[in-house]
Parts: structure tokens; sequence; C-alpha cells
């Protein structure tokens, strides 16, 4: 069964998001036989995406709409996935043919993952590997997702000497249980932080991440951006 071992989060990452009336349904996503990788888990990322600067660049991008036009709100950080980790770097993934998401599934998530098509693929790379319904799969990380606290990023940013331990800090100190060696911070080549990755065992607990998990080295400078002054 699985179950979030973190404290339910006091704030949402979609500030008064709302979903249009009429979603679509994501079209099917297949692996080519190269890419099936069935390894066993033994352990689980949570990876978390820092929307601002995504969305920086594309505003006018009609395939980052729901995310980054404001029509459904402004986000903070949204789920990227909830990935099944083996015990080296070749993960599992694609493991099984994925059926079309609902659009009730849809619908359910999109306020969590803000793009149609990255619920669907997230489900057939991922999620085929850790359950047989897309639903369980949603559930389960619409629960670990929610049971986030988030620290203050626009705080963060003003930091002129922010670097990624820092930032594993500030999430450590937002929650229980929650070790800053359990947080990956990913950065663009001009070190802007795109992601947070929570390293969990195969009881949803954080742990320590092991070394094949990439992210930003501890003292290495890192910059926020954000849409708030």
């Amino acid at each position: 069964m699985l179950a979030s071992p973190l404290e339910p989060a006091v704030q949402a990452q979609a500030w008064q998001c709302t979903a249009p009336n009429i979603l679509p349904r994501p079209r099917a996503e297949y692996a080519k036989p190269a890419d099936i990788r069935r390894t066993p888990i033994s352990g689980y990322i949570l990876a978390l995406s820092w929307s601002p600067e995504y969305c920086r660049t594309r505003k006018n991008d009609s395939k980052s709409a729901l995310q980054c036009s404001g029509s459904m709100g402004d986000f903070g950080f949204v789920l990227h996935g909830l990935w099944p980790e083996a015990s080296g770097p070749n993960y599992p993934q694609w493991c099984k043919k994925a059926p079309v998401i609902s659009r009730e599934t849809v619908r359910k998530n999109i306020c969590m993952t803000p793009d149609v098509q990255l619920l669907q693929h997230e489900w057939a790379k991922h999620g085929t590997c850790m359950t047989q319904k897309a639903d369980s799969y949603f559930d389960a990380a619409r629960t670990l997702y929610g049971a986030i606290n988030f620290p203050d990023m626009a705080r963060l940013s003003h930091d002129k000497n922010l670097n990624a331990l820092k930032i594993a800090d500030a999430f450590e100190m937002e929650n229980d249980d929650l070790p800053a060696n359990a947080v990956k911070v990913q950065t663009n080549r001009k070190s802007w932080v795109e992601e947070v990755r929570i390293c969990m065992d195969t009881k949803f607990m954080p742990t320590k991440c092991p070394n094949f998990v990439r992210g930003a080295a501890p003292n290495e400078r890192v910059k926020i951006w954000r849409t708030l002054p």
C-alpha cells in the first residue's frame, strides 16, 4: 500500500488553480523494445519542477499554455513525476503498454502536473513499472506531492550567496523527516534552478540520494527565477 510519510502541506503550489471546463485526452505513448527496462525497484524519486524558471521563456508557447499562460493560475513547484529507481542508473521504464488516461484522471491531476501529455508520459514511462492502474499511480504521486511543505523560494532568491545546500536545508526546515541529503537541486547551464528531486526508499520515506542521482554540488552557486519582486 502506498502512503505518504510526510506532513500535510499547508499551502498550494498552484495558486487559485482553475482547470478549463474542457480538457483533451492525451495521445498514447509507446517505447521502442530496446528502451524497455524491468529492473528491480530500489527506491523512488519525486521530481518537482520550478514553474517560474520553466515558463520564463514559454509564456507564448501553445504547448505549455496550461502551465505558463496564466489561464489556470500562477504555479510554483509542480510535479514533474514520481519515478521508480534501481540500484544503479538503469532505472525501470516502459514496463508495459499504457492505456490512455481518462479525462477524469487528467482533471484530478492537472493542477499538480499542468500538462496533459506529460501526465500520460509519466504514467507510460514510470507508472507502469509501479502499479497496474493509472489512478493508483497518480493517487500515490498526488499524496506525496501534497504532503510537502515548500520553502519560501522568493526569499531564497534574494540570497546573493545562494547555493544548492541552502535550498536543501530550506526543505529540511519545512518538513519533518526530510533530511537535506535526500534533496537534489537540478540547474541549467546558467545555474538557474529548474527542479528539486526528493529521494525516497521503497517505503516512500525520504532517504539519502544515491551517488548516481545527478544534481548541483552542495556548495555550487545557484539562482532562482521568480515572477514576483
